[in-house]
């Protein structure tokens, strides 16, 4: 069994040093590995950053995190993902890692992933230059996405972006909104690689819990959906490692 916790959404700025880092005290108790799902900070400066490197530091399991929207408003992206792997964070964009959980080989491949929409309600490649950029920029991340994860050397793999890559999971927010809170195109990749589990943020009136087309989970662990410092997802290894399933999950505030 993989014990993983997740959590998206911190939102952290220079007075809340410190706070959400209480709340993870003996997390390294109850999981193998801890996945961050984008927007770290409010407005991705330098200091927000520090405090955000601050709150995860050393927590005595491997930690991978992906950036948010927030955490690019300032244009400060490559400097937080210095700050975040000095602390010991490993930093995902469009790419993968492998961390050793038990003797079972766990594999997150992530990014920030982009919106554009679900089936029937998605911006199109067409027309103007500028909505054309929009749409390659969420088909080009979504191929790196499913490359990586298809590359990742294995035995359990998981998807970790900011958007969401269902609209599963995004009930309860407007839905005119729906087109910049994920891509459907995110789900076709992970399906099309075979992914264990996706974990999300961002949307921080949805819910939980949804699935891909293909039969993937997908859950979103914005903070703000999940009313708890993390949500605990085990992953049981039954008969055969390479076909684990989600149990139950335990928040833990």
């Amino acid at each position: 069994m993989i014990r993983v916790a997740a959590v998206g959404d911190l939102h952290v700025g220079p007075e809340s040093a410190g706070t959400y880092r209480e709340h993870l005290h003996g997390i390294a108790d109850q999981a193998d590995v801890f996945l961050v799902a984008g927007d770290l900070t409010r407005h991705g400066t330098l200091e927000e950053s520090r405090v955000a490197a601050g709150e995860l530091r050393d927590l005595g399991l491997p930690v991978i995190a992906v950036l948010g929207n927030h955490d690019h408003h300032s244009g400060l992206e490559d400097a937080m993902s210095g700050l975040l792997r000095d602390a010991g964070v490993t930093v995902l964009e469009g790419d993968g890692t492998v961390v050793d959980c038990g003797g079972v080989r766990f594999g997150v491949a992530g990014g920030k992933g982009f919106g554009g929409g679900f089936e029937g309600r998605c911006a199109g490649d067409f027309g103007e230059d500028m909505m054309k950029q929009f749409v390659r920029h969420t088909k080009d991340f979504s191929a790196r996405l499913g490359t990586a994860l298809l590359e990742l050397d294995a035995d359990v793999r998981v998807a970790l972006t900011h958007y969401s890559p269902v609209e599963d999971t995004l009930e309860g927010e407007p839905p005119e909104i729906y087109p910049f809170l994920g891509s459907y195109l995110m789900g076709e990749a992970i399906d099309a690689a075979g992914a264990d589990l996706a974990v999300h943020g961002h949307a921080h009136k949805g819910t939980e819990k949804g699935m891909t087309q293909g039969g993937v989970r997908v859950r979103n662990v914005a903070l703000p959906v999940l009313q708890h410092a993390y949500a605990l997802y085990r992953l049981e290894m039954p008969a055969s490692v390479a076909a684990p399933r989600v149990e139950e999950r335990a928040s833990v505030w």
